[in-house]
């Protein structure tokens, strides 16, 4: 139960301050390309942030003892070592797509998606390719446990990144040619 609450409160407090600079950002409702660039910035600063306190946050919450730590943290800098390329071919698109999303043209849009989905597979295939490897060292609620936490994680992070991207608006003129 304590722990549960350490996580709880470890994101609350996470979102919250996460929230509340992101207001401060929109609150002026600048320009369009001021808006865009703000979003930019706060993209940077929520996947820095997590990254940084990524790896405190696992420790916090998964309790390991001195054995199964000695084994766990090279393996989990190894695993997040293949996670953060694919993140980051994540953010360059939705860096394109909050730069461009109102001349976006239909071919580049449908490109985005599958470039999205791609990056989205290679992400749950490094995931999956690591259960067996931290099942050698780890019991299965254990296991269990950190893709649960890395789950959390990712939802704050997916929930800010979508705070900030625009919806295109298929009613809008496409582009020209």
């Amino acid at each position: 139960m304590g722990r549960i609450m350490t996580l709880e409160r470890l994101l609350l407090a996470a979102t919250l301050s996460l929230g509340l600079s992101s207001g401060a950002t929109f609150a002026a409702e600048p320009a369009a390309g001021a808006r865009a660039a703000a979003a930019q910035d706060e993209q940077t600063v929520l996947v820095d942030t997590i990254r940084a306190n990524r790896k405190a946050f696992v420790a916090v919450n998964m309790d390991l003892d001195a054995e199964q730590a000695k084994s766990f943290w090279p393996l989990y800098d190894k695993y997040q070592s293949e996670l953060n390329p694919i993140q980051d071919r994540t953010l360059k698109l939705v860096d394109e797509y909050t730069t461009h999303f109102k001349d976006l043209g239909d071919e580049r849009a449908v490109q985005l998606v599958q470039e999205y989905l791609a990056a989205e597979s290679d992400r749950l295939e490094v995931r999956r390719k690591y259960v067996p490897e931290f099942q050698k060292i780890l019991p299965g609620r254990t296991v269990a446990r950190f893709y649960q936490l890395e789950n959390k994680l990712d939802a704050v992070m997916r929930y800010e990144l979508a705070r900030t991207i625009p919806v295109i608006d298929e009613k809008a003129a496409p582009p020209a040619k």
